[in-house]
């Protein structure tokens, strides 16, 4: 991609992590995202259209811009969030434009998991 097409378009999202690792390990299991490691302290990772990195700090801080991530099967999401160590902070809900759901990593930063409205 030409530096003209990244013009005005939201390029790395980046987020603090406790343990880096750690945060690898979950967003690996529960989206695929691919990861390649800048030293012990930095992570960059790509979901295939969406790069972004996790850097080492002593806390993650909720709040902020919120980063939304699309399922097709959003129950499953939910399922693997759980099962590898994400926390539910807020449980399945309509939405006039589908369904969603929000969450905390293992670092506590929290992310929302939307998909489209069931029939």
């Amino acid at each position: 991609m030409s530096q003209s097409e990244h013009d005005k378009r939201i390029d790395y999202v980046e987020f603090a992590a406790t343990d880096v690792a750690k945060a690898k390990n979950f967003y690996t299991a529960v989206f695929g995202w691919s990861f390649t490691d800048y030293g012990p302290d930095y992570s960059s990772f790509s979901d295939g259209r969406l790069a972004g990195g996790f850097r080492s700090e002593s806390e993650a801080r909720r709040g902020g811009p919120l980063v939304v991530v699309y399922a097709v099967d959003l129950e499953g999401a939910q399922e693997r969030i759980q099962e590898h160590g994400g926390t539910i902070v807020k449980p399945i809900f309509d939405f006039p434009g589908g369904r969603r759901f929000h969450f905390t990593d293992p670092s506590g930063n929290e992310l929302a998991v939307w998909s489209e409205p069931t029939e």
